[in-house]
């Protein structure tokens, strides 16, 4: 049994005629007469009575041609599957992404990326780095949104820009008329952070000398920055965010940011994925249009 076979039944149960299914299928009649009788004798099964004047599919004929048109249609999306993955720029890209870079960075990137590789949407990942470096390494996603140090046996890492920190006080804080505040000033407020296992919170804990782990107990910890920003905007304390998350979109009244005196505490961001990855060409498209968002905070690398 062949395709051509297939395709010879396909059209003459459509044609019902002979000579009109041989010419659609571009072959003489007695070829396809050939085939078809070869593939009956194949099956051991009439599929189609034939008479001077009309072919009619047999009882048992109509549900071979209903399955050979299923059939002839899956090996269809073979080429189509085949042309995708000659051109890196088609089907999905699956990206994972860090909570704390998700929701300010990927508002600006799709639409970026859509215009340049319309055929390569993004299937996200949000997740935690933790979680993304065994997704990664496995192949459950092509490549990661991360913060370094990103350290993943067999995992490229390049990385595209440096984003600083702010720090962020309720509105009438003591702090309102001030415009900079020391890192070691924090260790006397009541500071709010992110859960464990967050690289970010680890990141501020790192800038902000003072602040004790350990302390940071229940009520003083939230699961995502929007959760930290309206904390902090209730009056329960102060914190630090990245200055991608205090872009114009997430400025309120509610909060005042100040910046740090001194060396500036910043965090940067790379782009992960698997050495050898088959579709270099879209790691390449996705640096790009990362370079091309609109965050002004955002210093890119060269």
């Amino acid at each position: 049994m062949t395709l051509t076979e297939l395709r010879y039944i396909v059209a003459l149960a459509q044609e019902r005629h002979f000579g009109h299914a041989a010419e659609k299928c571009f072959v003489t009649q007695p070829t396809l007469s050939l085939a078809i009788k070869k593939l009956e004798d194949e099956l051991g099964l009439l599929l189609f009575e034939r008479n001077k004047s009309d072919v009619i599919v047999t009882v048992a004929g109509e549900a071979i041609v209903a399955q050979a048109r299923r059939v002839l249609e899956e090996a269809g999306r073979i080429h189509y599957l085949a042309k995708a993955g000659g051109d890196p720029l088609a089907g999905p890209l699956r990206l994972g992404v860090i909570p704390t870079i998700a929701p300010y960075l990927l508002p600006e990137l799709v639409p970026v990326l859509r215009k340049s590789a319309p055929s390569m949407p993004l299937s996200i990942e949000e997740n935690l780095t933790g979680n993304l470096a065994p997704l990664l390494r496995t192949g459950e996603i092509d490549a990661a949104l991360i913060a370094i140090p990103f350290a993943v046996p067999g995992v490229t890492t390049r990385v595209l820009y440096e984003e600083t920190f702010r720090v962020v006080v309720p509105s009438g804080h003591p702090w309102g008329r001030r415009k900079k505040v020391k890192p070691t000033e924090l260790a006397g407020e009541n500071m709010l952070m992110l859960n464990t296992g967050h690289c970010f919170r680890d990141q501020v804990l790192e800038a902000c000398p003072g602040q004790a782990p350990d302390a940071l107990t229940d009520g003083r910890a939230g699961s995502s920055l929007e959760t930290i920003r309206a904390m902090v905007a209730s009056g329960l304390g102060v914190s630090v965010l990245p200055c991608s998350a205090l872009e114009k979109p997430y400025q309120t009244r509610s909060l005042q940011v100040l910046e740090f005196d001194g060396a500036t505490p910043s965090r940067k961001v790379a782009l992960a994925w698997r050495e050898g990855f088959s579709r270099p060409q879209a790691i390449d498209v996705l640096v790009k249009a990362v370079k091309s968002v609109n965050l002004a905070c955002l210093k890119f690398k060269a």
